[in-house]
């Protein structure tokens, strides 16, 4: 049996153009054809490995020919005929073959074409995808930590999945931003934040993404003048990212915003939503404690062991809290202390929440007699009707 010429010159045309070992090829497919054959044959019932184990399929590399060969163990009485032939009939094989001696048996396998057809696509289809993710580590391995720009190509169980050149890329959740909304055939950057078995996984809510997209805004950032120090971020929401210039006349702050805010701009039209400030860092950590508080104005900060004590104007409390307390907490992973918020005039703050408060109270009830009276009038009016 045999396959045609054309499948053979496929397979030597296959492996040239993927840069695959075209015995290895074969190799995979002897051995596939086989274990394809087995279970054909022998279905549910089959045999213990150690059985066949003397089965094996030869594919001639030139012609396409194929052979299902048992080697059996010549004996003067068959107790297995899977393994055992006997010497008479041995003899008809090789007249000087010998008790003891090994003997291989072209085997009559019905189907075997077929079968061997069908296999052979697979394996084909296997090594060429076995090809690809080599060829993923060969070409991106060096390029993790890099910003690609990617086509959205579908949802896979909650992956997005991308095209990257010729290789393909993957989202898991956790590395989306949450309220990002990804449209096929739409093209997004993304960094490339690790292999995993073959596998390129990137991602669009890692901190390193923002430094990645600074660098290809800010030029002093890619070429080392500006160094970014520190980042703390919620992706999709807000984030810090704290820089320091590392030559003297260079503003690093104003290089990140650039020219009417074009630079930061840019970076943030990337990330939809997501609100940037820009911290300049600073070795001694009151300051830097103080300038990542920003955009409120802070008084005083006194370092106490881990925590950082921060005394703020009564009216920038609010500002430097943030909503939800997000502007303290992002301060707090930026700088790497805990930071407690305190107000410059309690007092004066007490009072101040203690009059909101009656206002409050005030205004509910208020808003009790206007119901109140509404309702008797509505009341009113529906007597009057019926009257």
């Amino acid at each position: 049996m045999s396959m045609t010429s054309e499948f053979i010159t496929a397979i030597n045309q296959i492996a040239a153009e993927r840069g695959i070992d075209k015995e290895e090829i074969f190799v995979a497919l002897e051995e596939a054809i086989l274990v394809a054959y087995k279970k054909e044959k022998y279905g549910l019932n089959m045999p213990e490995e150690e059985e066949l184990a003397n089965w094996s399929v030869e594919l001639s590399r030139e012609s396409g020919e194929f052979k299902l060969i048992a080697t059996k163990e010549v004996v003067k009485k068959v107790k297995n005929k899977e393994r055992e032939i006997s010497i008479s009939e041995a003899e008809l094989i090789s007249p000087n073959i010998e008790v003891g001696d090994s003997v291989q048996i072209e085997m009559p396998a019905e189907d075997f074409g077929r079968i061997a057809a069908q296999t052979a696509k697979q394996v084909i289809l296997q090594k060429i995808r076995e090809s690809e993710k080599e060829a993923v580590i060969s070409e991106y391995s060096d390029k993790v930590g890099e910003i690609f720009t990617a086509l959205m190509q579908r949802m896979q169980k909650g992956q997005v999945v991308f095209e990257i050149g010729k290789a393909t890329a993957y989202m898991p959740q956790e590395e989306q931003i949450s309220n990002e909304f990804y449209r096929l055939g739409e093209r997004y950057k993304v960094l490339l934040k690790d292999i995993v078995d073959s596998q390129m996984v990137v991602s669009r809510s890692d901190s390193n993404f923002l430094v990645g997209l600074f660098k290809l805004e800010v030029p002093e950032i890619e070429s080392g003048v500006i160094e970014v120090k520190a980042i703390a971020r919620e992706a999709g929401s807000r984030s810090k990212v704290a820089v320091s210039s590392n030559q003297e006349g260079i503003d690093p702050i104003g290089s990140c915003v650039g020219q009417r805010g074009v630079r930061i701009a840019n970076v943030m039209n990337e990330l939809g939503e997501e609100k940037i400030d820009i911290i300049e860092w600073n070795e001694d950590l009151e300051k830097f404690v103080e300038n990542s508080l920003s955009p409120a104005k802070i008084d005083d900060v006194k370092i106490d062991g881990d925590t950082a004590v921060v005394t703020v104007p009564n009216d920038q409390l609010s500002l430097a809290i943030g909503r939800e307390g997000q502007n303290v907490r992002l301060a707090w992973k930026l700088t790497g202390v805990k930071i407690d918020i305190v107000p410059a005039d309690p007092e004066a703050l007490e009072e101040e929440q203690k009059e909101d408060k009656k206002e409050e109270v005030e205004k509910t009830e208020e808003d009790k007699e206007e119901i109140t009276e509404e309702t008797v009038e509505e009341s009113t009016d529906e007597t009057a009707k019926e009257e």
